[in-house]
């Protein structure tokens, strides 16, 4: 197999779900063009239509005319899908508003943990419900919130930026700290739109009454839909790939590193700053690749991406350990549990780690049918495995990727050359 061409794959996920939530909070008319037209970010889309914000259906370019911080009392359950981020993010929106609202989704959100964000929205003021699972259905009675000060036990963009979320709406002062660094889309596109925001290490202070201007944004490619092909260009046997207009945050690219380090080619240019993120096009050749070791420091930039180096490690010379990943437990599936499980299915040697896996690499021919669980990473991940040479993978549920990517299958057959 060798790959061919340039690809500009889908909007940034993360950034789509903000922009269409600032948009709808802002004063003002904010033009979004190449949001990402998928699952989740139209699960986002609904819930703000839930809560009378006139969203047009998503296209490559509209207009989102904001209602400030003054939302409607919805008359439906909030639906989120399959989408965490539209669940904890508009958590923190609810949670300052005069409303009580109930989130709702499938049956794997449903048992996604909830209680890690309900607990800095209650310290607030807010009122939370949750089930005895500690999952959906997720029952809201916002309101007048207080300041916070919250040391948060993980590092997770979510609840940070629920915590934001929730104090812009309420007019308050928030800090918040993490163990490391997680994403930091939310403060940079609140900094965007001219609100008082201090970032200091692992911590993000928002004063009490910060402004929100309305600001139009070009959502840059998603550098975790941008991996899968970075990591086939790995795998190949010759050629190279161009992903262009790809989203280069440092918070996102942990992957990158880890791929130049496996053996792979990786370089960037055209490097530049659009709407307050840095973006860049991406060159991916492939190489020799070794096994490396990913330790628990590493784990942040690259939580999503685990499943695709996982299926790059079952080809990489000597043994890829990864540890401090018990994040990947809570995910849309356990994503330890089940890469390991489908990488054995398939004759990868693969062994569970309580908060890892480790995986022996080899070059012998892979076989077999991968159980996804719905997850979209996984099915992207061994679809990648199983484009390469001397691999038949059949996977599962091919259309749970619709969830991030509905056009993957048609973009990886459009790079291999054969």
């Amino acid at each position: 197999m060798i790959v061919r061409g340039a690809l500009r794959v889908p909007g940034d996920k993360s950034i789509s779900h903000r922009s269409l939530i600032f948009s709808a909070l802002a004063e003002g008319e904010s033009r979004i063009t190449g949001i990402l037209q998928s699952a989740d970010v139209h699960s986002t889309a609904g819930v703000l239509r839930a809560l009378g914000v006139s969203v047009p259906a998503l296209s490559e370019d509209f207009d989102v005319r904001g209602r400030g911080r003054v939302l409607s009392q919805p008359t439906v359950d909030l639906d989120c899908g399959n989408s965490g981020t539209t669940t904890r993010l508009m958590a923190g929106v609810i949670a300052a508003l005069p409303v009580t609202a109930t989130f709702i989704g499938d049956a794997s959100l449903s048992r996604r943990p909830m209680r890690r964000v309900a607990r800095p929205l209650e310290a607030m003021g807010a009122t939370v419900d949750l089930p005895p699972h500690g999952g959906l259905p997720m029952r809201i009675r916002g309101g007048a919130l207080h300041e916070l000060e919250w040391a948060s036990e993980v590092a997770s963009a979510q609840i940070k930026s629920a915590i934001l979320f929730a104090a812009l709406v309420s007019g308050v002062r928030a800090w918040v700290t993490e163990p490391s660094r997680s994403r930091d889309h939310t403060e940079r596109m609140l900094q965007a739109r001219g609100a008082s925001i201090t970032v200091s290490g692992t911590s993000v202070t928002l004063d009490a009454g910060s402004p929100l201007a309305p600001l139009d944004v070009n959502v840059p490619g998603d550098p975790s839909s941008a991996s899968f092909f970075a990591g086939l260009a790995a795998l190949a046997q010759g050629g190279d790939l161009r992903l262009e207009h790809v989203c280069v945050n440092e918070t996102r690219t942990g992957f990158f590193a880890v791929l130049g380090q496996m053996g792979a080619q990786v370089t960037e240019s055209n490097r530049r700053i659009e709407g307050g993120e840095w973006v860049a096009d991406i060159d991916v050749a492939p190489g020799e690749l070794r096994a490396v070791t990913v330790s628990e420091e590493q784990i942040p930039a690259m939580i999503d991406e685990l499943p695709l180096l996982a299926c790059l490690a079952s080809r990489a010379a000597g043994t890829t350990v990864i540890t401090g990943a018990g994040e990947l437990r809570v995910k849309e599936s356990d994503r330890i549990a089940a890469v390991v499980s489908n990488l054995r299915a398939i004759g990868v040697h693969a062994e569970e780690l309580p908060d890892g896996m480790r995986i022996e690499g080899a070059d012998a021919p892979l076989r077999g049918r991968v159980v996804t669980h719905g997850d979209h990473r996984l099915a992207m991940a061994f679809g990648v495995l199983g484009a390469t040479d001397n691999a038949e993978i059949e996977v599962d549920d091919r259309d749970c990727v619709g969830v991030s990517y509905p056009g993957f299958w048609t973009d990886l057959d459009a790079v291999v050359a054969g």
